[in-house]
């Protein structure tokens, strides 16, 4: 039997995730860490902690939303391309469920902590309260680290994701090139940070435009034009 064409509703259903993860992730690590990690400043850091608890706790919450959302968004997005090449959206899939729902997830342990050995009461029998904030901003420090290092997992699959894509045949090939560049954008910082300190923002600003153009691109676009989509499978 040869090809047969059909709809795909879980395109839309793909955008509509994404969006929300988008929604989610940006408002927790652009707005809540952005705005209460100050870097290299141990004490603001962990008045800004204290004195908006609140926040930093949804914070944290809204990130684990958005990791487990990205999981079933792994789970459709394998199943949608597994058509185009099984092996490479196996692998694409399978890099995205490690960066964020997994190693991003494990990560919020180190945003967790932060807070909480800001309040406990058996750190402070044993450290006084330079000491507590010093460890307190070291575990914001580390969450950093734990964010690139997802984001060498999550830039491949960008990289993978851009070329499926691109070789499809049924989505617009500037889609695959801005998640090509996304996932480019992704490694340079990662790998930008480790390699080079001190260019830290030049790298943040690289990734932040290109993930910007990349993800919220093709987000909207699964959202918009998910229904009328076609999908070829065998």
């Amino acid at each position: 039997m040869g090809n047969q064409i059909q709809n795909t509703p879980q395109v839309r259903l793909i955008g509509t995730l994404y969006v929300f993860v988008i929604i989610l992730a940006g408002f927790s690590q652009g707005y809540v860490r952005e705005g209460i990690f100050v870097e290299g400043d141990v004490f603001n850091t962990s008045e800004n902690i204290l004195e908006n608890e609140g926040l930093f706790r949804l914070g944290l919450m809204t990130d684990l939303l958005a990791f487990l959302l990205d999981a079933i968004i792994s789970v459709l997005l394998y199943l949608l391309f597994k058509p185009y090449g099984k092996t490479l959206a196996l692998i694409s899939s399978s890099l995205r469920l490690l960066a964020h729902p997994a190693i991003g997830t494990l990560n919020l342990l180190n945003h967790y902590l932060a807070l909480h050995v800001l309040k406990s009461e058996t750190l402070s029998l044993s450290f006084n309260q330079d000491q507590i904030a010093s460890l307190s901003h070291l575990f914001m420090d580390v969450h950093s680290y734990g964010y690139l290092i997802a984001g060498a997992f999550f830039g491949i699959h960008c990289l993978l994701l851009g070329v499926q894509l691109f070789q499809s045949g049924v989505f617009p090939k500037f889609l695959g090139m801005l998640m090509f560049f996304a996932g480019l954008g992704y490694l340079v910082e990662t790998f930008g940070d480790f390699t080079f300190p001190g260019n830290e923002v030049l790298f943040s600003w690289i990734v932040g435009i290109s993930a910007a153009l990349g993800e919220v691109t093709l987000a909207f676009y699964f959202l918009i034009k998910g229904s009328k989509i076609k999908s070829v499978t065998a």
